[in-house]
């Protein structure tokens, strides 16, 4: 079951990567997958790019993932 819900998380992604780029089918889902398995890297990065050093409330990276 974990694997099909992982699936669908992926292809759900991909189908909004696809439309919001605009790109070909077999990029999004190329792009999809590697921010998958390269979740934590991806939101430490996130974290770090949209959070300034002064923010009061800045969570910590081990307490938030992508698909949780």
């Amino acid at each position: 079951m974990e694997q099909q819900s992982r699936l669908s998380k992926l292809m759900y992604l991909s189908w909004e990567i696809q439309r919001k780029k605009r790109c070909l089918r077999a990029k999004a889902l190329q792009a999809a997958w590697a921010i998958t398995q390269n979740e934590d890297i991806t939101v430490y990065y996130l974290i770090k790019k949209h959070s300034h050093t002064n923010y009061v409330n800045k969570p910590k990276t081990v307490q938030i993932g992508l698909f949780k």
